[in-house]
């Protein structure tokens, strides 16, 4: 099992910036960040990978960075030049390999509203 607590989100204006932060319980080989808005699916933002291999939403692409800290323990989403399109609930995932399969564990979101 493990647990994940998201940090950072809230209210900015249209190009401004913001940072959430995951710490989780453990280290795990995939992190990354997702986001659901009112009405949609889930949909993958940011995944970053034990040796910090990184993949992208197209739509993310160039204004949004994830990282991880030295023990891999903790995960960052670094948002830039924000649009009123990013706001959603962003929800922090892991993924474990156990026995024969992957198994997922997500934290409880944080909202993030870009409005002027």
């Amino acid at each position: 099992q493990v647990q994940l607590v998201e940090s950072g989100g809230g209210l900015v204006q249209p190009g401004g910036s913001l940072r959430l932060s995951c710490a989780a319980s453990g280290s795990s080989p995939v992190m990354g960040w997702y986001r659901q808005a009112p009405g949609k699916q889930r949909e993958l933002v940011a995944t970053i990978t034990s040796s910090r291999n990184t993949n992208y939403a197209d739509s993310v692409k160039g204004r949004f960075t994830i990282s991880r800290d030295g023990a891999g323990n903790t995960v960052y989403l670094q948002m830039n030049d924000l649009k009123p399109e990013d706001t959603a609930v962003y929800h922090c995932n892991a993924r474990r390999w156990i026995v024969s399969r992957w198994y997922d564990y997500w934290g409880q979101g944080t909202q993030v509203t870009v409005s002027s």
